[in-house]
């Protein structure tokens, strides 16, 4: 088995003003503080209102506890000269879309001519997770493998209940933003790399995409890096959270890489199975069943938690991550941030319900910093 598993975390933030506590533009001044202090880890995002950072390549997860803290504090000391402040959530619970500002550049101008409405409607925020894996036909190969997870992770982290005042009644309605685009979703089922490379070359050769960055899969090779990157995850308003969820998608991947040195294969399940799942974890986050395909049943969450910490626990250790993510049980009792919010919600005056999910926000993003 390799002996390294780095990760990158890729997060997306939302900018609001502090007195309104709306959505509020990136001002050009921010951008270029950040800059002077992040480097090229800080950029802009598709709308004027976010801010994406990304993590160093880390060869644990507390590497990336103290990179991310770094991140995380270094824009919110920044944007406070504004009169802003960032939230690490996927969706604003009541600013409109239609009131947002594409970013001004041109690789933005050029997804809003190809997708008009679709991309001015992109107002949410996900976390990615690269996991280092040594080898084209590897990643590829993990692929289907790993895709089982991918709803287990999307319910731990919904964070996107509300969109423009209203209840979704989804946990993860970032989700179905997402899902306007093309080229998102489940990874189809693919053997090799050489079977990737013809078929996303065949969009690049027509001219539909310039590279393979615009497959925006939930599960996909990265195009930059030698990672396999999951990008299934809401955005976490708590670091802790975030640093709980890349271990154990680091650790899933660690277990799976583990079998295949046994001569061992976690099954591939049927992609429309998994879709199933996952518009459970979409709709109900950690509160309801999902499927156990090695009954089938349907089990309550914490017991698949637990059965999936079981998986990787050993892997978790070996990569000192297994406090993290154990931590996670958390998550699963007390509910996530979709639930959080909501219980906000629930308890502010009348009519004031968004403006108080939005200050509990703010506090939960300075909380582990």
């Amino acid at each position: 088995m390799q002996k390294e598993f780095t990760i990158g975390i890729e997060e997306e933030y939302l900018l609001v003003d502090k007195d309104s506590l709306a959505l509020a533009d990136t001002p050009e001044g921010l951008m270029e503080d950040c800059r002077k202090d992040l480097g090229d880890q800080v950029s802009p995002e598709m709308l004027l209102c976010q801010i994406e950072i990304g993590s160093k390549p880390c060869g644990t997860v507390a590497e990336a506890r103290d990179d991310l803290r770094h991140l995380r504090s270094t824009i919110a000391k920044h944007a406070a000269k504004h009169n802003l402040a960032p939230i690490a959530v996927s969706c604003h619970p009541f600013s409109d879309w239609k009131n947002q500002e594409i970013t001004h550049k041109e690789r933005y101008a050029k997804i809003e001519s190809e997708l008009e409405n679709i991309a001015r409607r992109m107002l949410s925020c996900g976390m990615h997770v690269h996991v280092g894996i040594d080898g084209d036909d590897l990643r590829v190969d993990l692929m289907p493998q790993f895709s089982y997870f991918l709803p287990h992770l999307l319910a731990l982290s919904a964070s996107s209940p509300y969109w423009q005042g209203a209840d979704t009644g989804l946990a993860s309605y970032r989700l179905a933003v997402m899902e306007s685009m093309p080229r998102t979703g489940l990874p189809p089922l693919l053997h090799s790399w050489g079977e990737y490379e013809r078929s996303t070359q065949a969009l690049i050769d027509l001219d539909i995409i310039p590279d393979q960055s615009k497959i925006w899969w939930d599960l996909r090779p990265s195009t930059h890096y030698p990672t396999l990157e999951s990008r299934i995850c809401d955005v976490q308003p708590r670091l802790s959270h975030a640093l709980g969820l890349a271990g154990l998608t680091q650790s899933i991947a660690r277990f799976l890489l583990r079998l295949r040195d046994s001569n061992l294969r976690w099954r591939e399940y049927d992609r429309f199975l998994i879709e199933e799942n996952r518009w459970r974890a979409q709709r109900y986050g950690v509160n309801e069943t999902l499927i156990d395909f090695g009954g089938p049943t349907l089990k309550p969450f914490d017991q698949l938690f637990e059965e999936i910490i079981g998986l990787i626990a050993e892997d978790a250790e070996a990569l000192g991550c297994l406090d993290e993510v154990c931590a996670l049980r958390d998550v699963v009792k007390q509910g996530t941030s979709a639930d959080r919010q909501r219980k906000v919600w629930a308890e502010a005056p009348e009519g004031k319900g968004g403006e108080a999910v939005v200050r509990q926000l703010i506090e939960e993003y300075h909380a582990d910093l």
